[in-house]
């Protein structure tokens, strides 16, 4: 399948057991020099790359790299997460996954949450790391937002998680539109359960690496949109300020998801921070590839519908729906249903009925 760009960029789904037995999934794509993409909040290797915007993004991370993401234990297809500090958890993490893949020294990114996660990774680790590129974080969480905000987001979260998952999508992606919203509010619950998206939320408040600044080693990039609604700009200054010879680079806008927004720009600052050449101009997307009635059956599982529904409503047999979807799912390289709902979502305007 054609890229953003028009590179065929597939991915590969592995796992790695962390001492414990803890299994963590990863995902490789692209080929080159390796960058480690330390995962935000939340996430989902698989239903990341069905997200059209998120896995447009990916792509271009993708040529000229080898493209190394992973889901922390507690999300996505990763097993549940221990009872453990997460910053150490998440170091076990990344040794475990850059061992598996027999990768000394990468280059790291970071986005939102996995920003300090990423600065602690290099100042302990400082062997590993050649290019440190930090997007949209703090190093501070205590200073990301006042504390009654983080005890309401919180409280949601626990409380209510499909109105808590809408309500940070608006904060994460407010020029995204209404498809894409949605589909981003439902790719966070199924990324994570209540508990797991509260424990990781509580831990993007309490994670502070102030005092790792000054041990990275690393030649880093720090970017930031001027008005990023998550992560306030004078924590990318204490971020640039604090690391030996870091660049500090703003962009305009004000989403926080990195695919949300001018996404174009950003992954060319990116690409520019990774001494990575500009990519072609922007082609047309893959929605093209399905047949008619292969994109009526994908706009009915993105409704939710069953099999047997489907076949129902357009007076098929169920092993013809049966056929259509798993042709639908081999030509756009998914596993599942739900990948082709969350495909759908975001390459077609109307919601599904």
């Amino acid at each position: 399948m054609s890229g953003r760009h028009g590179a065929v960029v597939g991915q590969a789904i592995g796992a790695v057991r962390l001492a414990d037995g803890t299994r963590v999934a990863y995902a490789t794509s692209g080929g080159g020099p390796p960058l480690l993409f330390v995962p935000g909040w939340v996430s989902h290797v698989e239903l990341g790359w069905a997200l059209t915007p998120e896995r447009r993004f990916y792509e271009g991370l993708s040529q000229g790299r080898t493209l190394v993401r992973y889901d922390r234990p507690g999300c996505g297809l990763s097993d549940a997460a221990p009872d453990r500090d997460l910053v150490e958890l998440e170091m076990e993490v990344i040794a475990a996954v850059t061992a598996r893949l027999d990768i000394g020294r990468f280059d790291v990114l970071g986005t939102s949450m996995s920003v300090p996660l990423a600065v602690r990774w290099a100042a302990s680790r400082p062997e590993t790391v050649d290019r440190l590129v930090l997007c949209g974080g703090w190093a501070d969480g205590g200073r990301i937002a006042e504390p009654e905000v983080r005890a309401h987001l919180l409280g949601l979260v626990r409380q209510h998680w499909g109105l808590g998952s809408e309500v940070l999508t608006g904060f994460f992606a407010p020029d995204a539109d209404a498809a894409f919203r949605a589909a981003l509010a439902a790719h966070q619950r199924h990324s994570a359960s209540a508990a797991d998206a509260e424990r990781l939320l509580g831990a993007c408040y309490s994670m502070s690496v102030v005092g790792d600044l000054s041990g990275v080693r690393a030649r880093t990039h720090v970017i930031h949109r001027e008005g990023d609604r998550a992560a306030p700009l004078r924590e990318a200054r204490r971020l640039a300020d604090g690391i030996p010879g870091a660049r500090l680079t703003l962009l305009p806008g004000r989403a926080h998801m990195p695919f949300d927004g001018d996404a174009e720009g950003l992954l060319a600052a990116i690409r520019r921070c990774l001494d990575l050449p500009a990519l072609p101009p922007p082609v047309p997307s893959e929605g093209a590839v399905l047949t008619a009635r292969q994109l009526e059956v994908a706009r009915l599982v993105a409704g939710g519908l069953t099999n047997r529904d489907i076949a129902a409503r357009l007076v098929l047999s169920e092993r013809s729906v049966e056929s259509h979807v798993d042709r639908i799912r081999a030509r756009l390289g998914f596993r599942s249903r739900a990948q082709v709902a969350a495909w759908y979502a975001t390459t077609h305007p109307t919601a599904p009925s």
